[in-house]
């Protein structure tokens, strides 16, 4: 890493490059979702309604279908687990990266824990009885395309019969954990959910009858694909969300301090200053100032990246109102955002109405944006009703009929 010893980056560049990088201001919107997943790394999955409302927040025609066909008919977004065993939607290049750069080391641990579950069970050999059960999973899954868990279980009775203790849980058929991990080790994805697209339990296919070649491969001159990864995961946060502390790249990736240090010295990042004294860091080619975007105003769901892009928010959301929108677990609920700074919070009332509360006070302009973008939303989502997951804290202030 190398330090510029003159730039700085305000607080005010830094919502200008969230503005612009992360597609909020109308003219830089598009409907191409793989490049809006691209744009921002991935999309956060853990609800499946915020991929479709992350998505259209930054398209220029909003619209669900695309997303769904992008998923399930073309193939260019892929859901998987990976960077704090989050669930994401990514394009293909940074689904390889991240599944060798963070997911490897989840599904390791989940491999293990996997194995002592079984063990613990009466089972005398762990690691030849695990091998046969991914075997008649994968060959089930490659015979009948995507599968409900509950149906591979019905297929393979005597792995469903028997049951794992799972610590501070009950006990669960076999074949849901080694779905889990064979998920976590890239061999078999999630394709088209149960129900509508607001459902998150998803029918499993194997990884190459999904896609060709699976979840992917890293280019690597030296053999560690790990810290090839590492550094191509970094390149394409830091293009997203920089300038960014170490910190705030540790916690989103979920990596140790010297995968980041090793990430962030492999990308040539280089120190920049930030408002209240301390350091971020850029891509080399990334120096240069900003144009100012003008205007923006989004209706962003729970989970989204902009707001979950960084472990320190203070320059973009005043810490005395973060309770309002984040739980006690830092999960970050639906976000109003107002030139690239977070305004208040939203949610969708049982008439399919977007009631809205602004924490700050905005000028009449962004005052009718906010109304155009919940009006928007209202229209988008038609006769679908929706349970936010994440909730704001004050979510039920919201709920309660005006």
């Amino acid at each position: 890493m190398s330090t510029h010893p003159h730039r700085h980056v305000t607080d005010a560049e830094r919502r200008a490059r969230l503005v612009t990088r992360h597609r909020l201001a109308p003219h830089t919107r598009t409907d191409d979702v793989v490049t809006i997943a691209d744009d921002l790394v991935a999309l956060h999955s853990t609800d499946p309604v915020t991929v479709y409302l992350s998505a259209a927040a930054r398209m220029a025609t909003p619209s669900l279908a695309p997303v769904a066909t992008a998923l399930y008919e073309d193939r260019t977004l892929l859901r998987h687990h990976a960077m704090r065993r989050t669930l994401w939607v990514f394009g293909h290049a940074h689904a390889a990266l991240a599944h060798h750069a963070a997911t490897v080391d989840v599904a390791a641990v989940q491999r293990r824990d996997l194995l002592r579950q079984a063990a613990a069970a009466g089972v005398d050999d762990p690691e030849g009885w695990y091998g046969d059960a991914t075997d008649a999973v994968l060959a089930l899954l490659a015979g009948r395309g995507p599968t409900p868990a509950r149906e591979v279980g019905a297929a393979l009775p005597g792995l469903a019969a028997q049951r794992l203790v799972l610590p501070g849980g009950g006990p669960q058929p076999a074949h849901t954990r080694v779905l889990l991990v064979l998920g976590f080790e890239g061999r078999v994805l999630r394709a088209e959910p149960l129900g509508t697209w607001i459902n998150g339990q998803y029918r499993w296919a194997a990884a190459d009858s999904w896609v060709p070649g699976g979840i992917g491969t890293v280019a690597t001159a030296d053999g560690d694909v790990r810290r090839a990864a590492a550094a191509g995961l970094a390149r394409a946060h830091l293009r997203a969300v920089g300038p960014v502390t170490r910190d705030d790249l540790r916690w989103w990736a979920g990596w140790t301090v010297a995968t980041t240090r090793t990430a962030l010295a492999d990308v040539g990042a280089v120190e920049v200053g930030l408002d209240g004294g301390g350091t971020g860091h850029l891509l080399p080619d990334d120096l240069g100032p900003v144009d100012d975007p003008g205007p923006s105003v989004a209706l962003l769901p729970s989970l989204d990246p902009a707001t979950m892009g960084w472990k320190a928010r203070g320059w973009y959301l005043d810490p005395e109102h973060a309770p309002l929108l984040f739980d006690r677990n830092g999960n970050g609920g639906p976000a109003i955002w107002v030139d690239g700074a977070v305004a208040g919070t939203w949610v969708q009332r049982r008439d399919g109405t977007i009631a809205t509360r602004l924490f700050t006070r905005v000028d009449r302009a962004a005052r009718r944006a906010v109304d155009d973008a919940a009006e928007r939303h209202r229209a988008l989502l038609g006769e679908v009703r929706f349970a936010t997951r994440f909730p704001a804290p004050v979510q039920p202030e919201l709920l309660a009929d005006p």
